[in-house]
């Protein structure tokens, strides 16, 4: 069985358009299962430099997976070790929504296993 980490990462600026209103960070920050293996998602950490709270959404396949709040001016490590298997061809996508106007940056890592028997 051969593991091979992956992570989506990155500091993004961002505008808040509503907290109902998730938007994208960036294209890569989207991972595609690919065929002939299984991921597992090992951690979430962010930080936010906004005056106000902020909440990433993990999609799977265009529909909310997890929530992570990141509280103002915070940041947060969560672990999610062996929590489920994503099957090939699955889609993740990390988007983030704010209260309208607020703007700051975004720090982000999202660790992942890609597994291959």
């Amino acid at each position: 069985m051969y593991f091979t980490p992956r992570m989506l990462q990155g500091v993004f600026p961002f505008e808040g358009q509503g907290l109902d209103r998730p938007q994208p960070l960036a294209d890569r920050m989207s991972y595609v299962v690919p065929e002939g293996s299984r991921t597992q998602l090992v951690y979430f950490r962010a930080g936010n430099s906004a005056p106000e709270l902020v909440c990433a959404t993990l999609l799977r396949d265009g529909e909310p997976m997890r929530l992570f709040p990141v509280g103002a001016r915070n940041d947060c490590h969560i672990s999610l070790a062996v929590i489920e298997d994503l099957l090939p061809g699955t889609r993740l996508e990390v988007v983030l929504a704010a209260p309208a106007g607020v703007r700051g940056e975004f720090v982000v890592d999202v660790g992942l296993v890609e597994t291959m028997d």
